[in-house]
């Protein structure tokens, strides 16, 4: 194939427009002398965004007329341009004499699944490791790290994801004044925007501190609440719940934190309504995701008389004692309405909720839902297993949601032994769950992305997720050869590696003694690879031999 050459000085066109992807460019290349101008006497890179791709789409055109080189990257909203440089960086470019060549003609891809999306709480989130105040586990935790945490960590999960196309990341605890509040938002929204990726504050039908998880404001529920205390929840039960996929009880402390307002008090709705377009207009936001809260509803006479409507209280049992679906019929669209008002291209996520996707009785009362949303159903691992299974094109063509997408409440910390699957090798989960979202027509997969990819382990199963959603079709050998091997020594090194993560990870309990040779392996490999490479796979003997020492197989 013809390769055209770009050498000396670059012309940047659309830079002003894309500055991320400038910088990019700049960053990758330094051997080019890039310049922001539009001439035809010089080489020239240019940048523009295409309305007639759909988000995250691309185009690239490598041409050369009269010996100067052009490479014209068009791109969908939002995000295409951003995922086009870097399709010229990771993997079209290849190196000359002060600069680079690009393989000549078109080259022209699309996602699979438009909604590729990580869900993750604040306080859980561990990017930047030189601090204190790591935690793995909880839902109403508050916030232990340094107050600059919060945008250490998720800067570094926004270049991540805009480096391999991960289109959306929703926050728990968005607003805490504990790190740093409004403003430390607003920068992380900034921030985000610029790289193409779309931050969704989580938030829940007052629960989960409403719109404003934590501070002295407003729209903070247990602030609203303590102003007006006839307006709070009559709970049915404690709030609380237990997951079947998790071998240990939760902890569910009393406080801010678990209050709850009833969902029927004309006063509450309008506040949720007017909180969610003060967030839609005072920050830089993606979208939203919102959910009706899962630890209890309000059961006072009149929640009961209204849900009574559309759904058979007696049929609330187990997780769905926690929810109410009459709840999320009445508020997303008020909702919908309210950030869609003030941001149109907003991506509005709709949980419905755990464990009930098959459940046609369940999905019942929420035919009234906006066309326009995105409906998120949420999988444990045992639930995953029957989706897997038993769910068809056919029925997915038949529920009331029009847009929907898979969220894996598994390969994390929420389900499994004691040791849970958060550190655990997830790439098979993420591929299964892809292919089967694309398979019976849904439009997005929604993971956990709390964990640093320094843990290997992670980072390749963030990998697998970002490539099987934008290439349903992709071969899992041809992923280990393209993504993974470069990053492990070769094929046969990745192929090994993987082997070695799923022989001690969670399900499996090795015998310590068994591990000494995979030990010495993983150290010997270290010591005959680049710097890359090697730190991966002393990652992996450190992973060993903490599984031997917690085995009792330490020797002094």
């Amino acid at each position: 194939m013809e390769r055209i050459p770009l050498r000396g000085q670059v012309s940047i066109e659309g830079a002003n427009a894309h500055p991320h992807a400038a910088r990019r460019l700049r960053e990758s290349f330094p051997a080019i002398e890039w310049i922001e101008s539009t001439t035809l006497d010089r080489p020239a890179v240019s940048l523009a965004v295409d309305a007639s791709l759909p988000e995250g789409a691309f185009a690239i055109d490598t041409t050369a007329n009269g010996g100067i080189a052009r490479v014209d990257v068009a791109g969908g909203p939002f995000s295409g341009v951003i995922y086009g440089v870097e399709e010229v960086i990771q993997r079209l470019a290849r190196p000359l004499e002060e600069g680079f060549d690009l393989p000549a003609g078109r080259i022209e891809e699309r996602p699979d699944l438009t909604y590729r999306t990580w869900w993750n709480w604040d306080h859980t989130t561990n990017w930047d490791l030189d601090q204190i105040g790591i935690q793995e586990i909880g839902v109403m935790n508050p916030y232990a790290k340094p107050a600059d945490g919060f945008l250490a960590d998720f800067k570094r999960a926004v270049d991540f994801m805009s480096r391999n196309r991960i289109a959306a990341i929703t926050i728990y605890g968005f607003l805490r004044t504990s790190h740093g509040g409004i403003e430390a938002a607003q920068e992380l929204c900034r921030y985000a925007t610029e790289r193409g990726v779309r931050i969704l504050p989580g938030i829940a039908i007052n629960a989960y501190g409403g719109v404003v998880w934590e501070m002295d404001h407003d729209f903070n529920l247990a602030t609203w609440l303590r102003r007006h205390p006839k307006l709070a929840a009559q709970m049915e039960h404690p709030p609380g719940f237990q997951i079947q996929d998790l071998d240990f009880e939760l902890y569910f402390p009393r406080g801010d934190y678990s209050m709850r307002g009833c969902p029927s008090q004309p006063a509450n709705q309008d506040w949720m309504a007017d909180a969610v377009a003060w967030l839609a207009e005072n920050f830089e936001i993606g979208g939203i995701n919102i959910e009706a809260g899962d630890y209890g509803v309000c059961g006072c006479p009149r929640c009961e008389a209204r849900r009574a409507e559309r759904e058979d209280a007696k049929r609330r049992d187990g997780y769905a004692e926690s929810w109410s679906h009459a709840d999320m019929a009445d508020f997303y669209p008020r909702l919908y309405d309210a950030v869609r008002q003030r941001r149109p291209d907003a991506w509005i996520y709709s949980e419905i909720q755990w464990d009930n996707l098959l459940d046609v009785e369940a999905m019942a009362p929420l035919r009234d839902l906006p066309d326009g949303g995105i409906y998120q159903h949420t999988l444990n691992r045992s639930y995953w297993n029957r989706v897997e299974r038993e769910l068809t094109p056919e029925y997915t063509a038949q529920l009331p949601t029009k847009t929907n997408v898979f969220r894996c409440q598994f390969a994390n910390q929420w389900n499994g032994d004691r040791r849970t699957e958060r550190y655990r090798f997830n790439g098979r989960d993420f591929e299964a769950l892809a292919k089967k979202a694309a398979g019976t027509h849904f439009d997005g997969l929604t993971v956990w992305g709390e964990v640093s990819p320094y843990n290997t382990a992670t980072e390749l199963s963030y990998s697998a997720f970002a490539r099987f959603t934008w290439d349903t079709s992709l071969d899992w050998n041809d992923w280990v050869k393209q993504d993974v091997a470069p990053l492990l020594g070769g094929e046969a090194a990745a192929e090994r590696y993987l082997d070695i993560l799923v022989a001690i990870d969670p399900p499996n309990r090795p015998e310590p003694h068994t591990l000494v040779p995979v030990l010495q392996e993983a150290l010997g490999v270290a010591r005959q690879s680049d710097d890359d490479a090697a730190r991966r796979w002393l990652w992996l003997a450190e992973r060993i031999s903490r599984i031997r020492y917690a085995g009792g197989q330490q020797r002094s």
